[in-house]
Formats: structure tokens, C-alpha cells, sequence
């Protein structure tokens, strides 16, 4: 064996760690995946207003939020590490580059995801962005780093990481999104029409915290949905008298759990029931009592254990 042949043998073998290196840096992550779930409507808000890949915004809040659980997105609502340049309104302070900084902050997610956009869109720096092909995250990627977006030197790989470990790509080709997630899934407050829930993602589907004494009726009213319809979706009648406390979904429950409860049997406690157990896990009684061979007249007892996914 040559040279030559064993520098392209050495530099294969290199390219080969470094591959496997870049993909065990990062694993599926049920936070990262319940991030997505919520804010992939407003993503896509966004990326049809302002020409922005969803798959790029969507990465860039997981990764600069912590998938929402950095102390900056929960003190100040800001998913973006955008900093205070020019900025009038709400602060918040935390130590980054320097001790102390400024940073932006919002009344919630939805907010910071229209000034990230604002952001991008009116800065010269990043005006060449605006170029490329929208399904282009790899260049996008590529181009906020080079822009100055972030000092961290795998700030474009990491974004790219992101993007193909959980398939975000797939938004940027999206022509239509849920208007009402994307206008409510975010507030963390009563918004200017008077909502005053706090609509969550969970399992490919959105809840929210009833409250004692509610209606599927007023519930439904309230948040613009037929009543009949969230009954339906929460496999309940539609003249029931909702408990505070109660989880009521906005669509139809999936067959089984998130992924992550694959090899994971939910182990029955006391005070539990099939139905709130499939509440919990935002599945289909039906396909509960179905995953582990029960009839609808089964009593469970506290230490079974039962499939959910």
C-alpha cells in the first residue's frame, strides 16, 4: 500500500469517527420532541410570513431554549438568546458572553417568536439568508453562524444535528398550519381576546387544565371548539360537569403513548382508573383496554401493569 493510499485510507477512517462522533453527540429527547409538538404551528406561522425555514426556527428555539427550560425562556419568554440591541421594551439579565447581559424579554413564547423573525428579517447582516431556497437548512444553518448569530463554533452543525435527528425539514414544505395552535399554544397569560388557558402539547395533541364546574359546553365556547366535539375527543358525554384539575384534549387521542413509554408499562396506583390512565397518556381507552387483551368490564387492580404504547 502506498502513499497515497494510505492517506486516503487514514483520512476515511477519520471522516468515519468523526461521523460517528457528530451523531452520538445528540439523542432523541421526549423535552425536545414536546417542544416541537407545541410550537410547530407558530414555526410555520412564521415561516410563511417571513420566508424563515420553520425547520430552522424550530432549531434554533430548542437549542437556545433548552426546549424551553433554560432560567432565560423561563424568566423572560425569550426562546431566541436574542440580547437587548435597540431594544425598548421588557429585560431580563443573565451571564453569557460577559457577566450580566441583557437580553429581551417577552409576556410569552409567541411574542418572542414574531421579534426572532422581526429579528432576521430587518438586520442587513443576515439579508443574504433571505436567498436561499426555503428548504435550504443546511445553508441557513451555515449562513446564521457566519452572520454572527452565535459565537458557539457548532452552532451550525448543531442545528443541522437537530433538524434531521427529529425530521424538521419536513415543516418547510408545509402550505397550511393550525391557526388556532399557532395563536394559543404559546400564551402563557390571557391574551388580548380573553383566553385564559394555557394550551399544551402532549402526545401529538393539545390540553388544557379544566376548571370545577366547567361545561364541555362553556370549555368549548371558550376556546372556540364545539363542545360536542371535545367530549367526543375526551371519550365523555357532552352534559358532564368537568372537576378542577381535569385534562381535556383538543383533538382526537392517538392509539398509543409517546414514544418514549415503549418498554415502559405503566404500573397501576391506587386511586388510578383505565380511563385516567389513558388520559394520562393521552391515548384511546378503547386501544388501552385493547393493547393488553382486556375486556371493557375488567377491574384493575393497583400493581398491574399495563402496555400504553
Amino acid at each position: 500500500m502506498n502513499k497515497r493510499t494510505n492517506s486516503v485510507v487514514l483520512a476515511l477512517v477519520c471522516l468515519l469517527f468523526s461521523i460517528q462522533g457528530a451523531s452520538a453527540q445528540m439523542k432523541w429527547n421526549s423535552a425536545y420532541q414536546s417542544y416541537i409538538d407545541q410550537y410547530k404551528d407558530l414555526a410555520i406561522e412564521q415561516m410563511l410570513r417571513y420566508n424563515i425555514p420553520a425547520s430552522i426556527t424550530l432549531a434554533q428555539g430548542l437549542f437556545e431554549s433548552a426546549a424551553g427550560r433554560s432560567n432565560l425562556t423561563r424568566s423572560g419568554n425569550n426562546h431566541f438568546g436574542i440580547k437587548c440591541h435597540g431594544w425598548t421594551g421588557k429585560r431580563t439579565y443573565h451571564d453569557d458572553d460577559a457577566a450580566g447581559e441583557c437580553f429581551r424579554a417577552y409576556d410569552n413564547a409567541r411574542q418572542s417568536y414574531e421579534d426572532h423573525s422581526r429579528f432576521l428579517a430587518t438586520q442587513s447582516r443576515y439579508a443574504r439568508l433571505f436567498s436561499l431556497k426555503r428548504t435550504d437548512y443546511r445553508g441557513w444553518a451555515r449562513g446564521l453562524k457566519q452572520c454572527g448569530y452565535a459565537t458557539n463554533p457548532q452552532y451550525a452543525s448543531k442545528l443541522t444535528q437537530i433538524i434531521e435527528l427529529y425530521g424538521l425539514n419536513k415543516y418547510d414544505r408545509a402550505t397550511t398550519y393550525d391557526r388556532f395552535i399557532a395563536k394559543h399554544a404559546s400564551e402563557e397569560s390571557p391574551g388580548p381576546d380573553g383566553v385564559r388557558y394555557v394550551i399544551k402539547a402532549y402526545n401529538d395533541n393539545y390540553y388544557v387544565i379544566a376548571k370545577k364546574g366547567e361545561t364541555f359546553k362553556s370549555l368549548g365556547k371558550e376556546l372556540g371548539i364545539s363542545g360536542r366535539k371535545l367530549a367526543k375527543y375526551n371519550e365523555r358525554d357532552k352534559r358532564e360537569t368537568l372537576d378542577d384539575g381535569d385534562v381535556i384534549y383538543l383533538k382526537k387521542k392517538r392509539n398509543k403513548a409517546e414514544r418514549n413509554f415503549k418498554n415502559r408499562p405503566h404500573t397501576v396506583k391506587a386511586g388510578e382508573s383505565m380511563y385516567s390512565i389513558a388520559q394520562k397518556y393521552g391515548i384511546r381507552l378503547k386501544s388501552l383496554y385493547k393493547k393488553n387483551r382486556l375486556s371493557p368490564d375488567y377491574n384493575i387492580r393497583v400493581g398491574d401493569k399495563l402496555r400504553v404504547y
